[in-house]
């Protein structure tokens, strides 16, 4: 796709270094591998599935399966406040006192929709540990690259992309061997799930590139609470597709308090000092500008 976008003019030359590039490689893959371990190893409480529907007739379901998905969502959860961590840390930011409680809010919110019975071993711990921290870093570190090297969303993806692809299809097969004793070339691969393998390709890219350009545009800290806004639209699609089984009180409440949130979020952390980056200036710049200012000032009185 990086090459299709190349050949159609969107991906420009431009310059990233090697081992910068190896550090944003190592952290991307670092979290899809701990990300997927993590729903693996982790269990959740059941939840009811209903009938799939006439297009999904071709599925077998289970009356009642059990989800990684609430598992994953916790450490979604925990990726904001690492995040926010690491701009204090990396990037001096300021949060204003408003911005930190929207971003609580939301937090409160996503956690009443989606948290429940949730059982964790300890290697599920570690894996959702590495999850969380590759994800924020590997975040943080498109900001940084795109700041630091005026890198354009298509212009990332077309330096990132290829190096991903080329990395996860050597190690993948291993890393995959080794933590579930399965080889991938021996699964069954039926036309179904071809398609979805397909599928799920054409729509990473998307993914990948809204979040560069996200990313890109505010922050990662931005971007994460704009993505808790798709496990709002899960959970209405859910309802309109499957009935009220999946719409409760609670997860009515929690959808309710996130998206209050999310817009108490963009509104506090748009106004002046609801989120800025501190520049420190040395005293002998400070002192050299004051100089400068006061020479002027003087000229101008003359004048």
């Amino acid at each position: 796709m990086t090459s299709v976008m190349k050949w159609l003019g969107y991906i420009q030359p431009s310059y990233l270094p090697l081992p910068e590039l190896v550090k944003f490689v190592f952290f991307a893959n670092l979290s899809i591998v701990g990300m997927n371990v993590s729903l693996m190893w982790n269990s959740v409480g059941f939840y009811q599935v209903k009938r799939v529907t006439k297009f999904y007739s071709m599925l077998e379901c289970n009356a009642y399966t059990k989800l990684h998905f609430l598992l994953f969502q916790i450490a979604k959860l925990c990726i904001i406040p690492v995040l926010c961590f690491l701009e204090i840390l990396f990037d001096k930011v300021r949060y204003s006192r408003d911005t930190k409680l929207s971003i609580m809010l939301v937090l409160v919110g996503v956690a009443v929709c989606t948290v429940t019975d949730v059982s964790m071993n300890s290697q599920g711990l570690i894996a959702a540990i590495i999850a969380v921290w590759s994800t924020a870093l590997q975040q943080h570190y498109v900001h940084h690259l795109q700041r630091k090297y005026s890198l354009g969303s298509f212009n990332l993806l077309g330096h990132t992309a290829p190096a991903q692809a080329v990395s996860l299809l050597i190690f993948g097969p291993f890393v995959d061997l080794w933590l579930t004793d399965k080889r991938v070339d021996t699964f069954d691969y039926t036309m179904v799930v071809t398609f979805f393998i397909v599928l799920s390709c054409i729509i990473a890219v998307g993914t990948n590139l809204s979040q560069f350009i996200c990313i890109g545009r505010f922050t990662a800290v931005s971007f994460q609470v704009l993505g808790h806004m798709k496990t709002i639209l899960v959970l209405t699609l859910g309802f309109f597709f499957f009935g009220k089984e999946g719409l409760n009180f609670h997860v009515a409440l929690g959808m309710t308090i996130a998206v209050i949130g999310m817009i108490w979020y963009g509104n506090a952390s748009s106004k002046p000092g609801g989120k800025e980056r501190q520049v420190y200036i040395p005293i002998s710049e400070k002192t050299q500008k004051h100089g400068i200012l006061s020479s002027q000032s003087e000229l101008d009185l003359k004048v």
